[in-house]
């Protein structure tokens, strides 16, 4: 499956991404913008892959590796986590690595691809994410993609700097 956009396109994980998605797993530089905050093994990132070529249904996520249409470049991922079929919904998390290529449009177009996707496809009715409050890049893009903050978890989450709140944010599909 592949997605396309005008800047990305999102398609399934490949065996040949693990490396890539070591470098942005256990980058201590993006877990200050994630709720998790720990390193992942390359076995465990193998098993990964290895589950995702089993229908969402069954193993209750998805990874979408984020390609630059201009040069094929895997510039992130988006995550669909907490799949529940009976109730039709998903969690939903982004992330572009590297920091110098954010901000050009492609978290945005990923998300509304991935959103018709969800929609459309997997016929989901509400996509949900849960955002450190500091986070007021990731804040901005998913208000602006028409995401509603419902609630705030206060001192939610320990990092060196102190607790902070975390923006729970729903979207109807």
């Amino acid at each position: 499956m592949t997605l396309r956009g005008a800047l990305i396109s999102l398609r399934a994980v490949e065996p040949q991404d693990i490396d890539e998605m070591y470098l942005w797993e256990n980058d201590p530089e993006t877990w200050k913008d994630d709720i998790a905050r720990e390193p992942l093994s390359r076995h465990a990132l193998e098993r990964f892959v290895e589950e995702q070529r089993y229908d969402i249904f069954q193993t209750r996520q998805q990874r979408l590796v984020i390609e630059r249409q201009s040069d094929h470049k895997a510039v992130g991922c988006i995550d669909l986590f907490e799949v529940e079929p009976l109730h039709c919904r998903a969690g939903i998390g982004i992330l572009i690595y590297p920091a110098e290529d954010r901000r050009k449009g492609y978290a945005s177009e990923a998300l509304s691809l991935v959103t018709e996707y969800t929609r459309e496809a997997l016929r989901i009715h509400q996509l949900w994410c849960e955002i450190d409050i500091r986070n007021t890049a990731s804040l901005g893009l998913f208000r602006k993609a028409g995401f509603r903050e419902t609630g705030i978890r206060h001192d939610w989450v320990w990092s060196p700097e102190g607790y902070s709140d975390t923006c729970f944010m729903q979207k109807i599909l």
